[in-house]
């Protein structure tokens, strides 16, 4: 059996959300992913559905319309995930820190694996977070790592996740 373990090694595959910021961010990893710095030989691939994603990768600070929706998206990816923070607004809120609207860092939401830092982040810092990210997606088993803060913890009620105490609220009402 160790002869086939180095071939089951997978392409980590990738979901992009923005939470809310400037776009600088974004137009980097779109250019990690041109032809001048190719992220895809390291078998990287962007995908846009959470149940097929391996990595989280997000940009921007976490706005309260945003975090709900951040949440949502971390739960549907399937363990084992790896969560890559780009970006010193995604890590502290960075220059939109302490605005009406925006919570400080995403770390206080969901667990974070890899920080990026810059404003905006390099392409060749990006693409060493992912290979990073592939390197912990390897090591990591398959259990659950639960989202820290929302409206409650979630819980496992029956086979779906549920937001802590939702189903008692839900016999009352």
């Amino acid at each position: 059996m160790k002869f086939f373990t180095p071939f089951r090694k997978k392409s980590p595959w990738v979901l992009h959300y923005n939470a809310g910021s400037c776009n600088g961010c974004d137009i980097e990893i779109l250019a990690a992913l041109s032809p001048k710095y190719d992220l895809e030989r390291f078998g990287v691939i962007n995908t846009g559905n959470p149940k097929q994603s391996d990595i989280f990768l997000v940009t921007g600070p976490v706005t309260y319309r945003s975090r709900e929706r951040l949440v949502e998206l971390y739960s549907q990816i399937p363990e084992p995930k790896v969560v890559v923070a780009v970006g010193s607004c995604t890590t502290t809120g960075g220059v939109f820190r302490g605005m009406y609207n925006v919570e400080d860092g995403i770390d206080r939401y969901i667990p974070v694996d890899v920080y990026v830092p810059g404003c905006a982040s390099s392409p060749q810092l990006i693409i060493d977070a992912l290979v990073k990210a592939g390197e912990i997606l390897e090591s990591k088993s398959k259990e659950i790592e639960k989202p820290f803060k929302l409206f409650g913890t979630l819980e496992m009620i029956g086979n779906k996740l549920s937001r802590f105490n939702m189903a008692q609220k839900v016999k009352h009402d």
